[in-house]
């Protein structure tokens, strides 16, 4: 008995993290915490430019911390801490929870509140919100303070489940808890996510009358609901508001957010005049890198070509440019549809040595192979994109030999086509969402060919790669299995074999 609790005591704190004493851990009997002095940021750039190397962003990276320190190097909770933001801030929401896990297993460090919350919101992002509620329910009572409850209350609402979240907001409210803007601007972005005006402005109310004092979110959220109903009078309203607001100043990504605005609700003008502001205000930013990438972006999206190529050639002269400054520059510009210029930086990008990220080469593929449909030269131009990568001696991943098969099939190379979407559910720890018309082409395809076998394990891969349901694999497999009448949702398209239809699907009728 005592053997079995221990047992099951052990897997608890593996799985989240947390002690039954301070300073004692239950997988040794050696001290828990032992101060290490802070990395240098050499040594922490050495670090997070290995896990940034491991190029599949799903495959486990533990193996790269533990080598860390088979090696006798440190690493500090400070800097594990580090990475974990800059891979949030990257959304690579899965290495960060490994990094999260790995400090309190491996390394046995205490959780913090702060690390606490971090990690309920990375569980939700990774595992679902029902993992999420497992942990924030063995949460020690000590650590579920208002950090905590904001994070599961911002889980709710990123999922949209608006009674879950007025539930916690409720139980918030009992506790103390909401007494700044922080609880209420999860609610409020809930409210105008999902169209439910009467309970924001319910929301809005209860603000005012609890003295609960605005803050950057607050004046951005009214923004944003004022844009969805085009109401341009009302974004002038809360911007003369939030501009008069000492309290709260408005900086770089204040200005650009208020731009989106602007753009939704149909004036292009305003949202550059916010542009512009913004750009003026990068030179004070401590994040003055990423002010760069996002700019670059937003003036994309407003197709502006010049101040794009601008903004990319201060970047070069003022900052020392890695992967993600070549992401955000190839998206601005196949955004506004310039290939011959994503051409050339991606050749500069080739040139420069940095580490390899499939997701750089994916952009130009995915970018010819979308135009190929009218130029034959173009699929030609990507397949020779991904002839370089394994020259280099570099993995295409699933989402470049899936753009390959699309490219084929828009000029009837359904063999090609059948070929490279193959490719694409062989490779490892990839996973993705094929198009609905090459999933339909191959069926076609294999039944015609009378290959069942060869179907069954495409059907299979379908579901383990791509996560088809049960029910899709089900009448795919009926297909095949000689009923003529079958129709199925493949993401979201429908289509009807019986009548050759591939069309938008009613994704609510499943």
């Amino acid at each position: 008995m005592k053997h079995s609790r221990l047992s099951s005591l052990f897997n608890f704190s593996s799985r989240f993290g947390f002690r039954t004493s301070p300073g004692v851990s239950l997988y040794s009997t050696t001290t828990m915490y032992r101060p290490h002095r802070e990395p240098s940021r050499g040594t922490l750039n050495d670090l997070y430019r290995r896990i940034s190397r491991a190029g599949d962003h799903t495959a486990p990276i533990s193996p790269i911390l533990d080598q860390w320190i088979e090696e006798g190097r440190t690493a500090p909770k400070g800097a594990l801490v580090t990475i974990i933001k800059e891979l949030r801030q990257y959304k690579q929401y899965k290495h960060a929870l490994e990094i999260s896990m790995w400090l309190s297993d491996k390394r046995y460090f205490e959780l913090t509140i702060a690390d606490v919350a971090i990690r309920l919101d990375l569980i939700a992002k990774v595992h679902g919100i029902e993992q999420a509620e497992d942990y924030f329910n063995n949460i020690p009572k000590n650590l579920k303070v208002l950090e905590v409850y904001c994070a599961l209350l911002n889980s709710y609402a990123r999922a949209k489940l608006v009674q879950k979240a007025e539930d916690i907001m409720q139980k918030m409210r009992e506790l103390g808890f909401a007494r700044t803007s922080l609880s209420y601007n999860n609610l409020l972005n809930l409210y105008y996510q999902t169209g439910n005006t009467d309970k924001f402005n319910v929301l809005m109310s209860e603000m005012k009358e609890k003295g609960i004092v605005h803050d950057k979110f607050t004046y951005c959220i009214q923004i944003s609901a004022y844009a969805a109903a085009s109401d341009l009078e009302g974004i002038d309203k809360v911007m003369a508001e939030w501009e008069s607001d000492p309290k709260v100043l408005m900086d770089w990504d204040s200005y650009s957010n208020v731009a989106i605005s602007y753009k939704k609700a149909g004036n292009v003008e305003k949202a550059l005049a916010m542009l512009e502001r913004s750009e003026k205000l990068m030179s004070s930013s401590k994040r003055k890198r990423g002010a760069y990438e996002y700019l670059m972006t937003q003036y994309a999206a407003l197709g502006q070509k010049d101040r794009v190529m601008r903004l990319w050639e201060l970047y070069k002269k003022h900052m020392k440019i890695y992967n993600r400054g070549y992401i955000s520059i190839m998206t601005s510009v196949l955004k506004i549809g310039d290939i011959e210029s994503a051409e050339k930086i991606y050749d500069e990008w080739e040139s420069s040595n940095l580490s390899f990220d499939i997701c750089i080469p994916n952009f130009l593929i995915g970018a010819y192979t979308r135009k190929g449909l009218v130029d034959k030269a173009l699929v030609d131009k990507a397949e020779s994109i991904v002839n370089r990568v394994i020259q280099k001696g570099e993995k295409p991943d699933a989402r470049s030999w899936h753009y390959l098969a699309r490219g084929y099939l828009d000029h009837d190379q359904i063999e090609k086509t059948v070929e490279l979407t193959r490719k694409a559910l062989s490779v490892e720890g990839s996973r993705w969402t094929p198009d609905g018309h090459v999933v339909a082409a191959c069926m076609e395809y294999m039944k015609q060919k009378a290959d069942v076998e060869g179907a069954e394990e495409f059907i299979r891969l379908l579901g383990e790669k791509c996560s088809f349901p049960i029910s899709i694999q089900e009448k795919l497999l009926d297909f095949i299995n000689n009923e003529d009448s079958v129709t199925v949702e493949i993401g979201d398209l429908e289509w009807d074999r019986q009548n050759g239809v591939l069309k938008e699907a009613d994704l609510g009728s499943n």
